[in-house]
């Protein structure tokens, strides 16, 4: 009987459609390109593989083709009724994260691992910035994600994958040392493993070494140029680096010319919230020019995500619309309030005050922005992404009080993340908080 990299029966008959689904399922779990073409040539030596029709589908909605998606969902279920048990959970798991029945796949996928913890691809499924558990809406998602890595972790031992989302779940946790120790085990094993720059990156960021990050990320991408998903997005992570630095030039350079949306390959929801966050952020620190970036923003945003519904693109669609189009903001908010009154919004009314903030102060009204962010901060957290996602809305609620000339607010706040890492931006704006007493 073929089988997966971690031992479990596959069921097809050609040992080419399961060494081509091997393929493809490391290269969703290294975040590398080559998985749909790996499908499609798994499908294409055995239509009646279950799994590679669902991993496959699973890439058309990371894509936003949702069509292709929501019918290869469909075609697997159908196929996996002469598939193992396991195979047809773990298609149903697939399936209902397909279809946006995001409870059902998430406990669907605990129960499974339960029986099957080296089920690695529905594993993946609950980790990461964008994973079940992050766009959960629960306010302990990072721990969740550490405590089932940690469930399940003598399953695993040195794997490649499983280190990485280990060491990513311990940063994220709060354990930049550890979270880096782990992500730096799993290099060797796969270079070729964007995840692990990714994880690396973030480990790198909550430790207060940009400097690092931005060297290590340069040296990197020049090696696998292109040759990850996540190319645009660690593109976004060395642009942090140049803000961080005092160096917006460089960071919109950078934005020029490996994130914009013109052109580019990478899933659209890592486009629309990092070309929106950096304009952003690239905004508050000063940056003039931004209007003709901020309008091809806004269309892609129309194009790929034109009504609300995934929470995590809706709160970063509001930064475009409050930059450009006031009336594209408001539709916007009026279907998210309907989604929360149909209990269909998971991180609930907060996220629609956290768009109602940034239009505060994307209108100049900073004083309003400060009353409407402050109370909300601290259920920040259940939005998702990651902390370096996540502080684009302190970072505005930091400049809303030193422009509102709320220095002990903001100052609060900025001692608060100098607890957890340095910075040298966060440093300035402590100066501006605390300024100088006169002599």
């Amino acid at each position: 009987m073929n089988r997966d990299r971690y031992d479990l029966p596959l069921t097809t008959g050609s040992d080419r459609a399961a060494a081509f689904y091997r393929d493809g399922v490391d290269c969703m779990l290294a975040a590398w390109n080559g998985a749909d073409a790996a499908f499609d040539r798994a499908i294409a030596e055995d239509p009646d593989f279950a799994l590679a029709h669902a991993a496959r589908a699973r890439i058309h909605q990371m894509n936003m083709e949702i069509a292709e998606a929501r019918a290869g969902a469909a075609r697997a279920r159908q196929l996996a009724a002469a598939a193992s048990p396991r195979e047809r959970r773990h298609v149903e798991i697939m399936a209902a994260t397909i279809e946006g029945q995001s409870k059902a796949a998430l406990s669907g996928a605990e129960q499974h691992l339960d029986e099957f913890p080296r089920d690695a691809l529905i594993l993946s499924l609950l980790l990461g910035a964008f994973g079940l558990y992050a766009f959960s809406g629960r306010a302990d998602h990072d721990a969740a994600k550490l405590a089932i890595c940690q469930r399940h972790a003598s399953h695993y031992g040195e794997d490649w994958w499983f280190l990485t989302y280990l060491g990513w779940s311990h940063t994220e946790a709060g354990d930049a040392g550890i979270g880096r120790t782990l992500t730096e085990r799993a290099f060797p094993l796969r270079p070729a493993n964007a995840n692990a720059a990714h994880g690396l990156s973030h480990a790198l960021f909550e430790q207060g070494e940009p400097e690092t990050g931005r060297a290590f990320l340069s040296s990197w991408l020049k090696t696998h140029e292109q040759a990850s998903f996540l190319h645009g997005h660690l593109c976004w992570h060395v642009a942090l680096t140049a803000i961080e630095a005092g160096d917006p030039d460089a960071a919109l350079d950078i934005y020029r010319r490996q994130i914009r949306p013109a052109g580019s390959p990478y899933p659209p929801l890592n486009v629309l919230t990092d070309t929106a966050s950096l304009l952003w952020r690239l905004s508050l620190a000063g940056q003039p020019g931004l209007a003709p970036h901020w309008r091809e923003v806004i269309a892609y945003g129309d194009r790929f995500f034109p009504q609300a519904g995934a929470h995590f693109a809706d709160v970063h669609y509001a930064l475009a619309a409050a930059a450009t189009s006031p009336d594209a903001l408001q539709k916007r908010l009026t279907q998210m309030e309907a989604r929360a009154a149909d209990g269909r919004l998971a991180p609930g009314p907060g996220a629609i005050g956290l768009c109602r903030g940034m239009q505060a102060f994307a209108e100049g009204d900073h004083e309003r922005a400060v009353r409407i962010l402050e109370p909300l901060m601290p259920e920040l957290v259940r939005i998702g992404g990651s902390h370096a996602q996540r502080e684009l809305w302190e970072d505005t609620f930091i400049v809303a009080c030193l422009r509102a000339g709320h220095g002990d607010r903001a100052a609060r706040m900025i001692s608060e993340r100098l607890h957890r890492r340095p910075s040298r931006r966060d440093q300035g704006w402590l100066q501006e908080a605390r300024p100088a007493a006169p002599s």
